[in-house]
């Protein structure tokens, strides 16, 4: 098996494209005006549209910008260059600066337009290196 994406759900589809562009400095592929994919060499970002809810069997499936459990996860090379670089740009929604967390990576914590928390870090110590350069 493997791990393709995670899709998530806005009613607002232009701004969070554009917010994921700017924050990752990569394109997004819009299909349809209710899907666009970021893709990264190790798993995509899917963003659809609250109306494709109707493929999957309605709007009960998944409610916009209520997302209270799962962090969307950037390896980056740099956390405080990317930090320094973005700051502006985020503004009010930073919820943590650059951290360094017990598990040896450097983290910044922050929100998506929609709510969700998206965290860009970087592995420091050569524990932390171990796990992901396998």
């Amino acid at each position: 098996m493997i791990f393709a994406s995670v899709r998530i759900i806005t009613a607002n589809i232009k701004p969070l494209v554009r917010f994921y562009e700017q924050i990752t400095g990569l394109p997004v592929i819009q299909y349809t005006d209710d899907f666009a994919e970021l893709q990264t060499p190790s798993a995509t970002l899917a963003i659809g549209s609250t109306r494709t809810l109707q493929l999957f069997g309605g709007d009960h499936i998944a409610k916009a910008a209520s997302n209270h459990s799962a962090i969307i996860e950037f390896r980056v090379e740099d956390v405080d260059s990317d930090y320094r670089k973005l700051v502006d740009i985020l503004g009010e929604l930073i919820i943590q600066k650059p951290t360094t967390m017990p598990w040896g990576n450097r983290s910044l914590l922050f929100k998506d337009p929609d709510g969700n928390l998206v965290n860009f870090f970087t592995p420091v110590t050569p524990e932390a290196f171990k796990k992901f350069d396998k």
